[in-house]
């Protein structure tokens, strides 16, 4: 089968996490072996999140920040660089690459009118407000304090598809639109330009799975899957028909991404995605574990056995 796997931010750095390098290799270790474990027996494109990489990075920047796109490249680099060697060490003979990957947005889109999407560290109230006030950054209540938050525009297309599509056909395990991927905008003469936003990565994932042509999509990350009435109850959704589950019933800085992209997905492939543990990541994919979304059937299905009917 041909596999993307998306290995979430707060995998690679999880909550609560010093934005440590030693940290962050002896994360991408747990990672890398459930990438190799899969790699070994089908195709696969791996890309990561960098929610807390890229904020803690615009957090060391000073006075004159450097903008989004660019630290988003940078993350990119950095990250790749630390999963593709984890990743070819337990791969002897197979090729493993980064590839920095841009994908277009709307300059129309209407999330550069209302940033919304968090990055970086949780702040007390008088640093975000001197940081507000320093550097005209937006920040908005999260997590029992304060973040920064960002336009989150759609993405509409993977410029570097080709040479994706290229190294995969010549067997290389390729990591790409890492964060989401680097934003840019194209204007009527086709000129790209850098902008100031960060791309959903869940939805980019959807979009790569989609445009790969893959068999199934992971969406991996700290929690064993979806729950239904989370806090409520601790009921593990094992499946759900992309018809019949509702984003939007879900947290926004939770399950809410990873339920759309999954939707996305399979809506336009027919395929199959699955939402799960990093370290739970075979069986994900085999399908007793986590959450997973496909078409069929109008109900979902709990851990037990049970129906949850909406």
């Amino acid at each position: 089968m041909r596999v993307v796997i998306a290995l979430g931010g707060n995998a690679l750095l999880r909550r609560g996490d010093p934005p440590d390098l030693h940290v962050q290799r002896r994360n991408i270790e747990v990672a890398a072996e459930a990438v190799a474990q899969i790699a070994r027996e089908h195709t696969v494109i791996l890309t990561h999140g960098n929610g807390p990489q890229i904020g803690f990075l615009a957090m060391q920047t000073g006075a004159q920040p450097t903008s989004l796109d660019a630290l988003g490249a940078e993350s990119e680099g950095l990250i790749g660089y630390m999963i593709e060697q984890a990743v070819a060490n337990r791969l002897p003979g197979r090729a493993v690459g980064t590839l920095l990957t841009q994908v277009e947005v709307d300059c129309n889109d209407p999330a550069f009118g209302k940033p919304e999407k968090p990055i970086g560290p949780v702040l007390d109230k008088a640093a975000a407000q001197r940081l507000s006030a320093e550097r005209g950054w937006t920040m908005a209540r999260a997590d029992g304090g304060f973040r920064r938050v960002v336009p989150s525009p759609e993405p509409r297309r993977i410029i570097e598809l080709a040479a994706i599509q290229a190294l995969v056909t010549a067997g290389v395990v390729v990591i790409c639109a890492g964060g989401g991927g680097i934003p840019v905008t194209i204007d009527a003469a086709g000129a790209m330009r850098g902008v100031e936003a960060v791309i959903d990565k869940d939805l980019s994932a959807a979009l790569l799975a989609a445009e790969v042509h893959a068999d199934r999509l992971l969406l991996l990350t700290d929690v064993p899957g979806v729950f239904a009435d989370w806090p409520k109850c601790q009921q593990l959704i094992h499946a759900a028909d992309a018809e019949n589950i509702a984003p939007y019933d879900f947290a926004a800085g939770s399950m809410r991404p990873k339920l759309e992209a999954a939707r996305r997905f399979v809506q336009q492939t027919g395929g199959r995605a699955a939402i799960g543990a990093l370290d739970d990541a075979v069986n994900l994919l085999a399908g007793v574990s986590g959450t997973m979304i496909s078409a069929g059937g109008n109900r979902m299905v709990t851990a037990g056995g049970r129906r949850a009917v909406r």
